[in-house]
């Protein structure tokens, strides 16, 4: 962390959450709250001013929207945000939009949840001020792709490479077998970039279970997104839900999903648990999981996000003879746990996001 403070603006219609988001904050020896505004029009001229290198924003304003001020901001002036929204869609536009991140806005009445919202917004504050901040016009779709060095699961050389993988084409349903199961694991920046691999994929793929740090209440949401916005079904899982082709479950966001086989085929248990890897739901929990029950059967994928959640599952996923692909640096938004899953042995293969559809096509069409 650098030693000078994160400048940080609050903006929320509410005095009383503005001055104790601000007192709180600033208890916090990285944080610098410089200022604060009722809306996003006080906020515009207070921008100028105090040049925040984060922005705290409210969803539901006064005068204009938040939705409507962040797409303006990320068009004239762009800085990193991070919501603070109670249970809203628009929380998922906002972030198509440019935000980093969100928190949940907690109950003012609850002094456990207050303390765990305090400390999950200085967290999210800390990490968007590393994040790179994401600006549709200039995505990254002309990145090299790494390709994996033959040697055994446990080498972590790789090669680097500017070969592109072919276009999206259909998928060889002679290939597909009902043994095969593609976990996807991601955090900051997920929910763009798990979209962004599942809108291109046909109706016909495998069962896809997809893991992504997020609070309850929302993973139902953005399943419900994700599910208008693909071909195949996406919906949150259910425990005890049966995994098939052209069907994605999103892991709850209170409980730990894992995969599990019986006779009839894969299903997934959902249970709440504690955390993993100081997440519930775990990427590890997922990836080992399928590394177990699915083995070489498997694709394992682990995108943009903060810490190490995941790296290890997916190394378990590779020694087990699954296919492993990671999110390159170019196109995450936190390079985090792909590269300690890369620096570990865990990914075959790294490459920018708009290829990654195509690379799990490819393989699936070797099977």
């Amino acid at each position: 962390m650098s030693s000078r403070k994160i400048k940080v603006l609050i903006i929320d219609d509410s005095l009383l959450f503005r001055n104790v988001l601000k007192q709180e904050l600033s208890k916090d020896p990285h944080i610098d709250v410089v200022g604060m505004a009722v809306d996003p029009i006080d906020a515009e001229d207070k921008i100028k001013v105090l040049k925040p290198d984060i922005i705290t924003l409210d969803v539901e304003m006064p005068r204009m929207n938040g939705i409507t001020f962040l797409k303006k901001l990320m068009r004239e002036n762009p800085i990193k945000v991070v919501l603070v929204s109670s249970l809203n869609i628009s929380v998922f536009d906002a972030l198509d939009a440019g935000a980093v991140d969100f928190v949940k806005k907690p109950d003012m009445s609850s002094k456990n949840e207050l303390t765990n919202f305090y400390f999950e917004l200085s967290g999210k504050i800390k990490i968007a001020h590393i994040a790179k901040l994401k600006i549709k016009a200039t995505e990254s779709s002309s990145a090299g792709i790494g390709l994996a060095s033959s040697t055994s699961a446990s080498s972590t050389a790789a090669q680097t490479t500017t070969e592109k993988t072919p276009t999206l084409t259909n998928l060889n349903l002679g290939f597909l077998s009902p043994q095969q199961v593609i976990a996807i694991g991601a955090s900051t920046g997920g929910t763009e970039a798990t979209l962004e691999i599942l809108k291109k994929l046909p109706k016909e793929v495998p069962g896809i279970l997809v893991t992504q740090h997020m609070p309850p209440g929302f993973t139902k949401m953005y399943a419900d997104r994700l599910n208008k916005l693909c071909q195949m079904e996406v919906r949150e899982a259910v425990n005890g839900d049966r995994l098939t082709a052209g069907l994605a479950l999103v892991a709850p966001g209170d409980k730990q999903m894992r995969l599990v086989k019986d006779a009839k085929g894969y299903f997934v248990r959902c249970l709440g648990e504690e955390k993993v890897s100081g997440h519930c739901p775990s990427v590890d929990v997922l990836f080992e999981s399928v590394s177990k029950v699915a083995g070489a059967n498997a694709i394992g994928i682990i995108l943009t996000g903060m810490g190490k959640d995941g790296a290890d599952g997916l190394l378990k996923m590779r020694t087990s003879g699954a296919y492993t692909i990671g999110q390159d640096q170019a196109s995450c938004v936190v390079y985090g746990m792909p590269k300690v899953a890369y620096d570990i042995g865990g990914v075959q293969i790294q490459s920018p996001i708009t290829e990654i559809a195509n690379i799990l096509i490819k393989q699936l069409n070797k099977k």
